[in-house]
């Protein structure tokens, strides 16, 4: 396998046109760098990856149950924060499973077609928890600079709308990025410096239009990524606004304290995601790209289900509730 990746870096490889009539054809395989080459540390990863997935998907899970099960958790936040949750399942479930086959096969080989849609199915659950993030902001602001109106505003027509819209922007921009991939024709390599195919650096494979390239990821970056945070941005400034104004400081607390959970996975979520977007730009170290790259593909969801179920007293007590139930079966 390392003597047919070293002749693929030596080559340009030509990618037929992906069409009905070429679904079979023979199409280049890819190769994941990965996060190490080295042998005695593949067990040390695939015991942490597999430990950390499998808490991430049961964490999200519980939460899940905990606010279909409970009536009292039946509001917009809490149904936008189950959305996420499932999210953050699709999230991880696209890139650390594949991982986890490439280190027991000891095989780090992509078809094109698994290229392609690992690439559309990370691109649409990123963003998905990019813009939950916003509309999540959005229901705190309402919450708390609007509150007696909030629950005409905030009904469940308009929540499941939100929900609908971003599931449906964000497929756009999966095929977008799909269609961008397709595009490339003329590979300069075939070895992909991540763990995952990262559509930050799928564009820098191609031989030609290196600066269309360049100028399309940036182009994709501000206008799906710049909503969203001007939005998360414009919220919390309006909830400061709102909270200074309140005479005790107790009613400060309680307001800052809603939204707690949810300002520490903002931070999370998009400092390490921009930093690695912006840092692949300017970076020329594969490994230390790939490593950059665990902190918001497993990091961060491995660490949500944490950070909302310990900072929140109803979702701790849903959760007692559906402890307690199934304790009592085993008696």
């Amino acid at each position: 396998m390392t003597q047919q990746r070293s002749n693929a870096t030596k080559c340009v490889v030509s990618v037929p046109h992906y069409s009905y009539k070429c679904v079979f054809c023979k199409l280049p395989e890819f190769y994941l760098l990965g996060l190490s080459d080295d042998p005695e540390l593949q067990p040390l990863l695939f015991g942490l990856f597999l430990s950390m997935y499998l808490i991430t998907v049961l964490g999200n899970l519980l939460i899940i149950l905990a606010v279909t099960s409970d009536s009292h958790l039946h509001t917009p936040m809490y149904f936008f924060l189950s959305i996420f949750s499932l999210a953050d399942i699709g999230f991880t479930s696209t890139t650390v499973p594949k991982m986890l086959v490439d280190i027991q096969t000891h095989s780090r080989a992509m078809s094109y077609v698994g290229f392609l849609t690992q690439m559309c199915l990370f691109t649409i659950f990123g963003c998905m928890d990019a813009m939950l993030l916003t509309v999540m902001a959005y229901d705190h602001f309402v919450a708390i600079c609007h509150p007696l109106n909030y629950p005409l505003i905030m009904n469940s027509r308009l929540c499941v709308s939100l929900v609908l819209l971003s599931l449906v922007v964000n497929f756009l921009e999966g095929q977008l990025h799909v269609w961008m991939a397709l595009r490339m024709t003329d590979l300069k390599e075939l070895e992909i410096p991540n763990f995952f195919c990262d559509p930050s650096q799928i564009l820098d494979l191609s031989c030609r239009d290196t600066l269309l390239n360049d100028v399309f990821k940036y182009v994709v970056a501000i206008i799906y990524g710049f909503p969203t945070i001007f939005g998360i941005l414009l919220s919390y400034y309006k909830i400061i606004s709102s909270v200074l104004r309140i005479p005790s400081s107790g009613g400060k607390y309680k307001a800052f304290s809603t939204c707690g959970s949810h300002l520490s996975v903002v931070c999370l979520f998009f400092g390490t995601a921009l930093g690695v977007y912006v840092g692949s730009a300017v970076s020329h170290s594969p490994r230390g790209s790939a490593v950059s790259s665990v902190m918001y593909t497993v990091v961060t969801p491995f660490l949500n289900p944490f950070i909302y179920s310990l900072r929140n007293r109803e979702l701790k007590r849903a959760l007692s509730r559906l402890y307690k139930p199934a304790a009592d079966t085993r008696r």
